[in-house]
């Protein structure tokens, strides 16, 4: 299966907008507030969707700016997990970190969400803080992580191609 990595654009919020509330239900974004974040792009952020055979099957978003980046949104359909997406997402992610000269990347992850540390830990994220009852209205814990740039280059995963 070869997936396509390509950016974001306001066509798409049906489509992403349906994938956030079923990702996460108690606190969705709301189409106001990704219609601001694709409007920032590409001064400031910088969205890319995920696509097999035309479906969206996940989504993610960076915010940059003054030598510092921040891991906004990462979303991959439940049943599209463990193929690579989450990585693929992330890697891009963070190729636009490098490419816009930030010095670190930072996130924000549920605590109750192993699947996700362990791939942020994968590409070097540490924890760094806790940010209590961050997640409403479930009152669940945000680890705040950080990624240093500046270390090796990561290659694309396989079986993804990026639109240029």
């Amino acid at each position: 299966m070869t997936y396509l990595l390509r950016a974001m654009t306001a066509d798409d919020l049906p489509a992403v907008l349906r994938l956030e509330r079923e990702l996460f239900p108690e606190d969705a974004w709301s189409e106001e507030m990704l219609r601001g974040e694709l409007a920032d792009q590409p001064r400031t952020r910088h969205y890319v969707v995920a696509q097999l055979d035309g479906e969206i099957v996940g989504y993610a978003g960076l915010s940059a700016a003054g030598g510092q980046a921040d891991v906004q949104t990462i979303g991959v359909r439940a049943g599209r997990r463990g193929a690579g997406i989450g990585a693929a997402l992330l890697t891009e992610l963070l190729d636009e970190a490098a490419r816009r000269g930030s010095e670190a990347v930072f996130l924000e992850v549920r605590a109750d969400n192993d699947p996700a540390h362990r791939l942020y830990e994968r590409f070097g994220f540490e924890r760094v803080g806790v940010r209590k009852r961050y997640y409403q209205p479930s009152d669940v814990d945000a680890i705040v992580m950080r990624r240093l740039m500046g270390g090796p280059a990561r290659r694309a995963p396989v079986g993804f191609t990026r639109e240029q």
